[in-house]
């Protein structure tokens, strides 16, 4: 008997998003008229309505959440949870919503564009391997690496850009995040991989952008549009 496929995710939108400018913070600005919040959850939502969909923000920009989703009649069924000192806190604090025979996916809120192609080849790849499940992309730009006495040309064909979202067996992540805090962490995967766990590469789009700047706000308007005028 092939067995049930139980799927969440933890949006993180935990920070003040202080560098995209504006009042509000980052999660919270609008793409197309909706906060940018609104269409990463929806993103999920339309890849699977069953899944189950948990969102991670700071306590005091709770009621400000619910305000915008009363206001933009945003009904699609999620749970909200407070964010930590640090995104690794942040996770723990979505993980306690997650049951361990669960396949759970991490996203960064700032990433409204992923599709639901991706969204389903990480959680796809992750059940049938059992394992944790990064999407990746090529880098494009020239690198180099600093040391003592100055710098050296790296190979760009060794480096993988990381995205969201990064999917693990439920269970597997629970106990890597009850190991505790390790400032070296710079993602979901690097927990998981100190913890033992093996992690598998998967394509990832060029259009799953992180929006952290004003110029990724105006580009993730542009991109809105044209998406919207297609």
């Amino acid at each position: 008997m092939i067995p049930e496929k139980k799927q969440s995710v933890i949006i993180v939108a935990g920070g003040k998003g202080l560098r995209a400018g504006g009042e509000l913070p980052k999660q919270f600005q609008p793409i197309g008229g909706e906060p940018m919040l609104t269409h990463t959850i929806k993103a999920f939502y339309d890849y699977d309505y069953r899944i189950r969909i948990v969102v991670v923000l700071p306590e005091e920009a709770q009621l400000l959440w619910s305000q915008l989703c009363e206001e933009h009649r945003f009904s699609v069924p999620h749970t909200v949870v407070p964010g930590g000192e640090t995104r690794f806190h942040s996770v723990k604090n979505g993980l306690e919503e997650i049951s361990a025979d669960e396949i759970v996916g991490v996203h960064d809120g700032a990433r409204p564009f992923v599709t639901s192609g991706l969204i389903g080849r990480c959680f796809d790849t992750a059940f049938e391997n059992q394992c944790g499940v990064i999407p990746v992309v090529d880098e494009v730009n020239s690198v180099r690496q600093l040391t003592g006495t100055g710098s050296r040309m790296v190979d760009r064909k060794q480096l993988k850009l990381v995205q969201t979202p990064q999917v693990f067996p439920a269970g597997e992540l629970k106990k890597s995040y009850e190991a505790g805090f390790d400032p070296s962490f710079t993602d979901d995967a690097s927990v998981a991989e100190k913890w033992g766990m093996g992690i598998q590469l998967v394509e990832g789009e060029v259009t799953n952008i992180k929006i952290t700047t004003p110029f990724d706000m105006a580009l993730a308007d542009y991109y809105y549009q044209l998406m919207a005028n297609r």
